[in-house]
């Protein structure tokens, strides 16, 4: 019978690598690349939670992954916000440019 106590703790997978494109997604934010960085460093970050939560005192690395996966949800709203003001303003301009042709034309 082996003490689990004594055993190495393992790094979870792609904590690192979530927390990076967690904080890339908030940095790009305003441009819709962190809108796809935020999506993947949510996507990258779900083996490690799924690890964690089966056996927790076996891995380190939760508070990377967790902050990793709170940023990029932050980063996906960004993105997405900055997705919805680009098509407002396209449909503002785009209206603007059709009354203009009507009122000269």
């Amino acid at each position: 019978m082996t003490d689990q106590a004594s055993q190495p703790k393992q790094q979870l997978p792609n904590a690192t690598a979530t927390l990076v494109l967690g904080i890339l997604s908030l940095v790009f934010g305003c441009i819709l690349a962190g809108l796809i960085l935020g999506i993947v460093g949510l996507a990258i970050s779900k083996r490690g939670k799924v690890l964690h939560e089966q056996e927790p005192d076996k891995y380190l690395g939760w508070g990377s992954l967790n902050a990793g996966r709170i940023m990029s949800i932050i980063g996906i709203v960004l993105g997405g916000l900055t997705l919805l003001y680009y098509i407002v303003v396209v449909a503002i301009l785009g209206a603007a440019a059709f009354s203009f042709w009507d009122y000269f034309g």
